[in-house]
């Protein structure tokens, strides 16, 4: 029991298993806020100061427009007075985050037809109560004709294939290791999923021809939620300790991108990363719901081999994205699984990828003897494969595929493809 902390701030939506586990910056310690936990970053604050801090009161909230014309917010004071904000363009591009504190209520008018926007409809009022993120109406998917994606599949693999041949550097024996998420992280990630899990904080992520085929959108829902820039801030610094331990190289923050929620039929074609920004990368399972089977992460090692891994929320998988082929091929069977996705590189270098490995680093781990199937053939993450070099772990699929070509990825995608009778009809529960 720490006799110095005098207060501490807990979010709504905290999972009870680690709710008595926040982030260092959320303990009022004898009139100081150790901001990353390390005593590096230490400010001074009276009780007042804390709770109205972003330690407590102070929060970011955001705003994404799918209305048909930008719109109009304002911010309504203790008197009532309606205060001009700012306007919201459409589109994620346009999101606007602002700091505000919990408790604040905000207006939202069309900005048509009236100049003054006042004048015009009232689409929606909104009273801030934590971390978060609104909606205004939603992205409507564009149409796939369905006769024309077996070939975009099929050239994409092919690019895909040549683009993990470019990467000569790497990082680990096989290019992606599981881990798991220290317990005060989990509790502020799964805060936030928790807070916004539903619409209309949820809206559909934005794909459509100019991003490919490597999510199904044109079969099934694939949902986004944006995070603030300081709360990801915080986030990214923490994950980027984790990856810089696991590939023994000072790393620098690329890229965090949002929550997404993959649903019922969901599929994300085998794909490497962007070479210069996503050496080395983090998926974190934050949430499933209703998951029947296990969905697993596939990835294939510097010998090409298949590994499935199976997570659970709160896991972590690491991975040499630009390097190492990645996907989940196989259809999501029932529910929700939702995943964070944050991506590091060598500290200033957009070459990394170009260059031989240093000296020190682990030796890829390529002939691994004799393999043989010794469990079940649905059995992931248990050892269903064993071989006699036994540092190849415990994910080898149970399918033993290897692959030698795009060929071979594209014939991979249309065996494990959904089949109507394998896929549950019993879950119509939305988030």
């Amino acid at each position: 029991f720490n006799t110095d902390c005098l207060a501490v701030c807990l979010e709504k939506g905290t999972l009870r298993e680690v709710v008595a586990r926040p982030l260092p910056h959320r303990y009022f310690l004898q009139g100081k806020v150790d901001q990353d936990g390390d005593g590096m970053r230490v400010t001074e604050a009276s009780v007042q100061q804390f709770v109205m801090s972003d330690s407590c009161a102070k929060v970011e909230y955001g705003f994404v427009n799918y209305h048909d014309n930008p719109i109009k917010m304002y911010w309504i004071s203790h008197s009532g007075q309606q205060v001009y904000n700012q306007e919201i363009g459409v589109g994620e591009r346009k999101t606007s985050f602002i700091n505000t504190f919990i408790g604040h209520k905000f207006e939202f008018y069309d900005s048509q037809p009236n100049e003054d926007a006042l004048q015009n409809e009232l689409l929606f009022d909104w009273i801030i109560p934590n971390h978060g993120i609104i909606g205004f109406k939603n992205y409507e998917f564009p149409h796939v004709p369905v006769e024309g994606v077996e070939r975009q599949v099929q050239q994409t693999l092919k690019s895909e294939w040549r683009r993990h041949e470019v990467v000569k550097r790497t990082f680990s024996p096989l290019a992606f290791d599981k881990g798991r998420l220290p317990d005060d992280l989990y509790a502020s990630l799964g805060a936030y999923w928790y807070n916004n899990r539903d619409v209309p904080h949820v809206v559909h992520e934005e794909w459509g021809r100019h991003k490919g085929v490597f999510v199904n959108y044109w079969e099934t829902d694939v949902n986004f939620i944006q995070i603030p820039w300081h709360l990801k801030k915080r986030w990214q610094r923490r994950l980027r300790e984790l990856v810089e331990a696991w590939t023994g190289v000072e790393l620098e923050t690329t890229d965090m991108y949002g929550m997404r929620e993959y649903t019922k039929g969901a599929r994300l074609l085998s794909h490497v990363d962007r070479e210069s920004t996503h050496a080395a990368s983090l998926i974190v399972n934050i949430a499933q719901q209703n998951v029947s089977q296990p969905w697993t992460i596939e990835v294939h090692d510097h010998a090409d081999r298949l590994h499935e891994v199976v997570m659970e929320p709160g896991d972590i998988v690491y991975y040499e994205s630009a390097k190492a082929l990645h996907g989940r091929n196989t259809p999501l069977q029932s529910g929700t699984y939702v995943n964070l996705f944050t991506h590091y590189r060598p500290l200033n270098d957009p070459d990394w990828y170009l260059r031989d490995n240093p000296e020190g680093t682990p030796e890829p781990l390529i002939d691994v003897g004799t393999c043989n199937l010794v469990g079940k053939p649905d059995e992931y993450s248990k050892g269903a494969v064993q071989c006699q070099n036994s540092a190849i772990g415990p994910h080898l699929s149970p399918s033993m595929f290897t692959a030698t070509s795009a060929d071979d990825m594209f014939q991979w995608w249309k065996s494990v493809g959904p089949r109507d009778e394998t896929v549950e009809d019993n879950d119509n529960e939305e988030l």
